[in-house]
């Protein structure tokens, strides 16, 4: 019988399920979910393209195949692509911001490349705050904590366990006392 989750538990549970990061049964209660569910696999396609989204700006940030037929493919251009990050994390000086400034005006690629990082940035923003708005609980937790709990549902709870050990050593106690004064 496959478990069902629900769409909260699911859209909760999605960034683990796309960076692969849930145990295989958990996987499969996901998967069979977003197989029965269409507005839980919108959200997923939708989370996809985001994902395919920065890993090809970060691709072709990070790309090092030099471009010599395209004159905007500077040393300026190289500063810019390598204090990019930087400067979206606001994590440069007044006078670097300046020159990134002055380069993403002057070179159109430049240009398009602070564009698509800041539209992305907007997207990973935007997708944040909706969720966040209709996520009102942290059910990933719950969730991990009801799986762990599962796996850990045949085991002596410690606290019990304690106290079983302690009332033996008592019983032998009083027993070796008795036995003392019954001699």
């Amino acid at each position: 019988m496959q478990q069902q989750l629900t769409c909260d538990q699911v859209s909760a549970l999605l960034t683990y399920y796309v960076e692969n990061k849930l145990n295989e049964q958990l996987k499969k209660y996901v998967e069979y979910h977003l197989s029965t569910c269409p507005k839980c696999n919108e959200k997923y396609k939708k989370l996809i393209r985001i994902v395919n989204n920065f890993t090809e700006i970060s691709n072709k940030i990070n790309n090092d195949e030099p471009e010599d037929d395209n004159p905007y493919i500077t040393k300026q251009y190289e500063e810019f692509r390598s204090n990019l990050s930087a400067y979206i994390d606001n994590e440069l000086t007044d006078e670097e911001n300046i020159r990134i400034k002055k380069i993403a005006i002057s070179n159109p690629i430049a240009r398009k490349d602070l564009e698509d990082i800041y539209t992305f940035k907007k997207l990973l923003h935007s997708s944040f705050d909706k969720t966040k708005n209709e996520v009102k609980e942290d059910y990933s937790k719950n969730i991990l904590n009801q799986i762990y709990s599962m796996h850990n549902s045949n085991k002596l709870d410690p606290f019990y366990l304690i106290m079983i050990i302690f009332s033996v050593i008592i019983a032998i106690t009083i027993l070796g006392i008795v036995n003392i004064f019954v001699l």
